[in-house]
């Protein structure tokens, strides 16, 4: 995790426990750096304005200011528990970084009967999966939000390994599998790469004019391709 990142992770986790306090060391510990690491960030928050203080104390810490934290989500017992189990279906795919931050932000929002009731419920779900999946490069993810040309090292499924420059077009995902669906300037054409094969990725710094996506370009022979949408279109 980046400095940045872990900025970003500090707010959340005392925004999550606010008003109570988190220490230095439980924060280190956390996130595996060192007591005075944390201390140097909350003290860089402070400084950007984020409404953080100490709690002197033998159970005191670092508490993040109530009225900086998120609003009271009005979610039924089943609507939390669908959110739920969709933030857990993504833990092995690209994205399980953020859906673990949405989750948490989700629970720390909640009414605490109804999420008593959703966590009851949730423990009589399972998902069965073929294992677990390895874990794909930070620019994977970042390709699509950012639109920068990737240098990707590639390896195809015999393990013979190829370096190219590809525009990333979009996502698409099968099973416990994601695709970077992408333009391969060394092929000249659209391709799919498996999120877990590729071995390496690094942006080049260029943002080319951002190339359209259709379903009818990616000539899948299998299935059926579903759109994301945050509205009632094509549910």
């Amino acid at each position: 995790m980046n400095r940045t990142d872990r900025l970003y992770a500090l707010v959340e986790e005392l925004r999550t426990v606010a008003p109570r306090p988190r220490s230095a060391r439980w924060l280190a510990e956390r996130f595996e750096v060192s007591s005075r690491t944390i201390e140097r960030d909350l003290a860089a928050l402070q400084q950007s304005g984020v409404p953080i203080w100490a709690e002197p104390g033998r159970t005191g810490g670092y508490c993040l200011d109530v009225s900086h934290t998120l609003a009271p989500l009005g979610l039924t017992v089943d609507e939390t528990l669908a959110v739920t189990i969709s933030l857990e279906m993504l833990a092995t795919s690209p994205f399980r970084d953020a859906a673990t931050s949405a989750l948490r932000k989700v629970v720390a929002v909640m009414n605490d009967r109804r999420l008593a009731k959703t966590v009851e419920l949730a423990e009589r779900v399972h998902l069965l999966t073929d294992g677990p999946v390895a874990e794909t490069p930070v620019e994977f993810v970042d390709a699509l939000r950012t639109g920068h040309v990737l240098r990707i090292g590639y390896a195809d499924k015999a393990g013979a390994r190829t370096t190219r420059d590809v525009e990333p077009m979009g996502f698409v995902a099968r099973g416990q599998y994601w695709y970077l669906v992408a333009w391969c300037r060394d092929r000249q054409g659209t391709r799919a790469f498996r999120g877990d094969r590729i071995v390496s990725a690094a942006p080049t710094g260029e943002i080319p004019e951002r190339r359209a996506l259709r379903a009818e370009d990616l000539d899948i022979a299998f299935g059926e391709l579903r759109t994301i949408t945050t509205t009632e279109k094509n549910r």
